[in-house]
């Protein structure tokens, strides 16, 4: 007799727990397959202090393969399942398709970022779910401040010296608490020319600071951010954000080139595609974590409305906490319905919650004991290290040496801002030249058209004031790519997309050494009119789809918003392509350098299709209006 096949899909707190309990039940006597877009497991909770400098990525970044013995690792998101077939259909990381049959499915997913229909915030902030954007915060903001620093006018210094949180829950009080402790070391260490200082924003609509909390820890977060500096302005958000900073719901303006979306999540759409019961788009499940009518299909974490034991009629909160003992609990009952063991029903009991502020600052209420000052930031720190599935002893060694010596204060440039949009499903993967993108992928906003797949950021560099969606300056390397376009557009009439002429493979850009102009690329809204037709080619190679409905839903809220004028919400496979997966974009031979003259543009190419070569990082460029700014990095 074969051995039953169970498929995880998702590696966050619930899948992670969920494969490692299911590892060590099934005593070699089932295949765990884990499916994952990346091959480690995200601590969430320490990712304000990678965006601070105080912790590197690796050390919250929990090996897979490393920690899970007798888990097969399939690196790829799920784009259908087939219920009744039992199988699920992935993408791989470079586009390659696969399928995966199941005899039990674990649904951990996780979620993705929440957007709200105001205008300007897809196009002009980014989140902060993955490393990825962490990573580009943590590089963006010390260049702001650099830049600060090295600005004559007061103007242009206090806007690149502004930074804006939206949502004053764990991750933005975290971030704001954190960002100001790194910004003020920087000043110290090489003061602006001005004399001013960096300035955070918090702002949230809830009436106080992490509202969840109990009043007492919230009043102590407040108290910290406010002794730091942090203008913290409750019952207030962002009316309005543009290239130059934000519109208030209270009528003012900020300038500001940095715009953190901390507002909240949503479970990821994958489940909504499933057409089964929903509530507030998590998959409804039993006490048990089972899907009624589904002997075969669990789902945990925050993708599913797991009913609260304790409180009738309320169903648990999206919280790593709660995730985590979902993943025991399910691996458990997949077990039992294996016929070993007996089915356990999901009860919580609160443990308290942990916010680290930063230094020797915290809140905490571990057992409903409210803590605060060095006391509350041991406990935090211990419950961190004790939580953490690995890494431990480096995490360790990450603070004492943050204790004892200065931050190194750098940017790499590893990440560029078109590389995490805000309106991806996908913030733990960064966009990259040469990975298969497809345009329906993002998660789309309400009521603000034509900002799906816009990865512009205005706080990267001084891209064009007068191109919303980040389109490019003529002429300008460092701009903005096109929509959905990552490495900007691609050439036109030649198979697999011509590079654009300041790309690798390409005629460079004017001004630069034995070339001619680079091209504008054609409006940005443009390239989204295309992606139906790469879903319509995606969705005739043969994958399955549960009960006919889209991979993706696109709406964060408010109403649903069409894309490429199909004229019914719903996102693309997780991977373009054209009808032929895998297949990487050929650059054509193109006119030579010597030649001197541009190339024929010709008619649009396909949406997705990005330029071959590398992402190469521009200096110093120069704005059409005469203007010198600093290029994307």
């Amino acid at each position: 007799m074969s051995r039953p096949r169970i498929v995880i899909v998702g590696a966050g707190f619930a899948g992670y727990r969920t494969a490692r309990t299911l590892s060590r039940l099934t005593r070699h006597q089932a295949d765990i397959t884990l499916l994952n877009p990346t091959d480690y497991f995200l601590y969430l909770p320490l990712l304000p202090q990678v965006a601070a400098g105080i912790l590197e990525p690796r050390r919250v970044s929990v090996s897979l393969s490393g920690t899970l013995p007798h888990v097969r690792l399939v690196l790829g998101e799920a784009d259908g399942i087939d219920l009744d077939g039992r199988t699920v259909h992935y993408t791989g990381p470079e586009g390659g398709e696969g399928t995966l049959a199941y005899d039990r499915l674990v649904l951990a997913a996780g979620s993705v970022n929440k957007l709200l229909p105001i205008p300007g915030v897809a196009e002009h902030a980014h989140g902060f779910r993955g490393l990825p954007e962490a990573l580009y915060l943590r590089d963006h903001v010390t260049r702001q401040v650099e830049l600060a620093a090295a600005a004559d006018d007061r103007a242009e210094c206090a806007a690149r010296g502004t930074f804006v949180v939206v949502g004053a829950g764990y991750t933005g009080t975290e971030v704001a608490a954190h960002g100001a402790m790194y910004t003020d070391a920087q000043v110290r260490r090489h003061p602006m020319r001005t004399g001013m200082r960096p300035r955070w924003m918090l702002l949230d609509v809830a009436p106080r600071v992490m509202p969840e909390m109990d009043e007492r820890l919230s009043r102590t977060a407040e108290r910290v951010l406010r002794q730091r500096g942090v203008d913290v302005r409750m019952g207030t958000s962002v009316k309005e954000a543009t290239h130059d900073g934000v519109v208030l719901t209270d009528g003012s303006t900020v300038d500001t080139r940095t715009l953190v979306w901390c507002v909240g999540v949503r479970p990821d759409p994958l489940v909504e595609s499933l057409g089964l019961p929903m509530e507030r788009g998590r998959l409804l499940v039993d006490p048990h974590l089972q899907v009624p009518g589904r002997p075969e299909l669990f789902a945990c974490g925050d993708v599913a409305a797991v009913p609260d034991l304790n409180q009738p009629g309320q169903y648990t909160p999206m919280t790593a906490q709660h995730a985590w003992r979902h993943g025991k609990v399910c691996a458990h009952n997949v077990v039992a319905s294996l016929g070993r063991g007996q089915r356990r029903a999901y009860r919580h009991r609160d443990m308290g919650f942990v916010v680290d502020l930063g230094g020797a600052k915290a809140a905490a209420n571990p057992l409903g004991l409210p803590m605060s000052g060095p006391a509350a930031g041991a406990v935090t720190r211990g419950y961190h290290l004790a939580a953490m599935p690995g890494n431990r002893v480096r995490v360790a060694a990450d603070w004492l040496l943050d204790a004892v010596l200065p931050r190194q204060a750098v940017q790499l440039g590893l990440v560029r801002s078109w590389s995490v949009p805000l309106e991806s499903s996908s913030p733990e993967v960064a966009r990259v030249p040469g990975r298969p993108e497809q345009s329906g992928k993002d998660a789309g906003t309400a009521g603000t058209a034509g900002t799906a797949g816009t990865a512009g950021k205005h706080a990267d560099g001084d891209e064009g004031k007068k191109q919303p969606g980040g389109e490019p300056a003529k002429g300008q390397p460092g701009g903005e790519p096109g929509r959905n376009q990552p490495g900007g557009e691609p050439g036109k009439n030649q198979p697999g997309g011509e590079p654009a002429k300041n790309q690798p493979g390409g005629e460079p850009a004017k001004n630069q050494p034995g070339g001619e102009p680079a091209e504008r690329g054609p409006d940005a809204a443009s390239a989204g009119s295309r992606s139906h037709g790469e879903r319509a080619k995606r969705s005739q190679s043969g994958s399955p789809r549960a009960s006919g409905k889209p991979r993706r839903a696109v709406e964060a809220a408010g109403p649903r918003s069409a894309r490429g004028g199909s004229g019914k919400p719903g996102k693309s496979s997780r991977a373009s392509g054209t009808g032929s997966a895998g297949k990487r974009p050929t650059a054509p031979s193109g006119p030579s350098r010597s030649a001197g003259q541009p190339a024929d543009p010709g008619p649009e190419p396909p949406a997705h299709q990005p330029p071959p070569g590398p992402d190469i990082a521009p200096g110093p460029v120069r704005r059409t209006d005469g203007r010198a700014v600093e290029g994307d990095s």
